[in-house]
């Protein structure tokens, strides 16, 4: 993408109808690092890739807690992501002072949504630019929605957001049918091995760059973050990077006493003439 006439702003359309500004924020979605979010009937996860600026800075907060029965998992600009945060614990509390009761999923994402959108029609304002996947768990049973900057909020049974994330896409769509009857352990699992297909060829999934939010029945939003991964990632065996690797090549057929194998062609036919008889 480059700099055209029809994006000083973000409620200009181009003459193909597009929003630019609405896409430069989708991109920044794709800079962050990946996060990942999947769903049984009993339980939602999210798991996701923590980034350091440097080698002496602390890694990225990636899971945020919201309220008891609700996480969010972010890709993108984390400051944008803070502010949509801090706009949903507002929400819960009010819900909670005013109704006595837990907020509805789809209710607060509805309203980050409205609140998305509304920087797409109002000159001088910019979209956010992050992605968000929102887990959490009311009286309908686990939930996991995906939050685009355009104000578009869509529910999955299995998302990914972030740098790679069509390789951990392509994952959750091959193995999506086990996720409803999955247990908590098998769908923690199911995330990081998504996760890990997200990593570049050299890096690895571990306790300082892994981050795991669940919540569900009788469960309250839990996070996990360092030395909390490293029992899941030990259950997971394998942490590194599955790009580049050949696949196992197929063992040669064993020889037996019956039928030995060998590389000798086999015999070619002759045909055979049989003795002309005579009468001398």
């Amino acid at each position: 993408m480059f700099r055209n006439s029809y994006d000083n702003d973000s409620i200009t359309y181009s003459p193909t109808g597009r929003l630019f500004q609405v896409e430069y924020a989708l991109e920044a979605i794709k800079q962050g690092s990946a996060s990942v979010g999947l769903v049984s009937k009993t339980h939602a996860v999210v798991v996701a890739l923590k980034r350091s600026a440097e080698e002496l800075g602390s890694y990225q907060k990636k899971i945020i807690r919201i309220d008891d029965h609700l996480g969010i998992a972010l890709a993108g600009l984390a400051p944008d992501a803070r502010v949509l945060s801090n706009f949903m614990r507002q929400q819960a509390m009010s819900s909670r002072m005013i109704y006595n009761r837990p907020i509805p999923i789809s209710r607060v994402v509805s309203a980050i949504g409205d609140k998305a959108q509304r920087n797409t029609q109002t000159y001088g304002r910019r979209p956010y630019g992050v992605g968000l996947l929102v887990a959490g768990f009311d009286e309908t049973g686990p939930h996991l929605f995906e939050f685009q900057p355009s104000g578009t909020v869509l529910e999955y049974f299995g998302a990914a957001i972030g740098a790679r994330s069509q390789s951990a896409r392509t994952y959750l769509e091959r193995n999506f049918d086990q996720f409803p009857e999955a247990s908590l352990e098998d769908l923690v699992l199911h995330g990081l091995r998504a996760l890990r297909d997200t990593l570049a060829q050299d890096k690895e999934l571990l306790a300082q760059n892994t981050s795991i939010g669940i919540v569900g029945l009788d469960t309250k939003f839990t996070l996990y973050d360092n030395d909390d991964v490293r029992g899941w990632l030990e259950k997971l065996g394998d942490v590194g990077s599955t790009r580049g690797r050949r696949p196992p090549e197929e063992p040669e057929p064993e020889a037996t006493e019956d039928a030995p194998v060998t590389d000798a062609p086999p015999p070619e036919e002759t045909d055979t003439v049989e003795p002309i008889e005579t009468d001398a």
